[in-house]
């Protein structure tokens, strides 16, 4: 008897890909080796501020005997009486002060007027919108040290020169074109039709900015907020040059008891960690609408 049926082979498995030597190492760095590796990075980048943390609670005694580090062996060198000494210190309070009356004028003027210049430039029709916009971007290039001298000639002549006033206007006027420039961009990612319909239930353009543009626009204006106030904070060149003895803020105030540096450790060390760790805490205050500012229009 004969067979008479066909014989049906199977197909013969196909060899399975062998992934490429990036896809391979990528597999390997997203372990957990690498995680904590990452972690160890920055628990070293932290060692300045844990070091600097650690001094501001130490006495000026036991800061000139031993490094901060030997503090995890003998704890009871820690006290408050140098934060006590600085709160006794007139010219660092009067600076922190100064500080504080300096950055949140010029973060708050950047944020509005640079928010209603944004508006205006991405939704209002106006002559020459688009060539104005070119030169306040353009404005970008221009380094603040090319404008410290003519600026403080000008300053003279007004009577603004070492006024809290003066060195608020300067940094305003330094902050608006990178305002102008991320809010505009920002903006004009808003959909039309919501303007359009605000405008169709009777909405003018105060009100539409106010009620519409603000609240979708949050994200981006509290990034900008976040940069201009670590900006104006940080500051040292500007008000080194602007300020007199009584306007000074924070970082020059430092720089002045750096020069006697020997009979103010007790001073210098917390406040300079005074004066890190405010920036700090507005940052991660303001962590979450920073990261969707900076991941805005990532993904449509």
């Amino acid at each position: 008897m004969t067979a008479t049926a066909t014989e049906v082979r199977a197909p013969a498995p196909t060899a399975r890909a062998r992934p490429s030597l990036g896809a391979r190492i990528t597999e390997r760095l997203s372990g957990g080796v690498v995680r904590v590796f990452l972690v160890l990075v920055g628990l070293f980048w932290l060692v300045p501020t844990i070091g600097l943390l650690i001094s501001s609670l130490r006495s000026p005694d036991d800061m000139s005997a031993s490094g901060w580090w030997t503090v995890f062996t003998k704890p009871s060198q820690l006290t408050f009486d140098s934060y006590r000494r600085l709160l006794e210190n007139g010219d660092i309070t009067h600076s922190l002060l100064n500080t504080v009356l300096i950055t949140v004028p010029a973060t708050v003027l950047v944020v509005i007027i640079g928010s209603l210049a944004g508006y205006a430039f991405a939704w209002l029709e106006f002559p020459g919108r688009d060539w104005w916009f070119l030169g306040v971007v353009s404005l970008l290039v221009v380094p603040v040290q090319v404008a410290l001298i003519p600026i403080a000639e000008l300053f003279g002549k007004i009577g603004l020169f070492g006024s809290i006033l003066g060195v608020v206007l300067f940094h305003t006027g330094f902050g608006l074109p990178f305002a102008v420039f991320l809010l505009r961009n920002f903006f004009a990612e808003i959909p039309r039709e919501l303007l359009e319909a605000a405008r169709l239930d009777g909405a003018g353009e105060l009100r539409l900015f106010a009620r519409v543009v603000m609240p979708l626009g949050g994200p981006a204006i509290a990034s900008l907020g976040i940069f201009q106030f670590l900006w104006v904070w940080n500051d040292m060149l500007v008000a080194l040059v602007f300020t007199k003895s009584g306007t000074q803020p924070i970082t020059v105030a430092l720089q002045t008891q750096v020069r006697q540096f020997g009979n103010n450790i007790d001073v210098l060390a917390p406040g300079a960690f005074i004066s890190m760790v405010i920036p700090l805490a507005v940052f991660f205050a303001f962590q979450r609408q920073f990261v969707s500012g900076v991941m805005a229009g990532a993904v449509k």
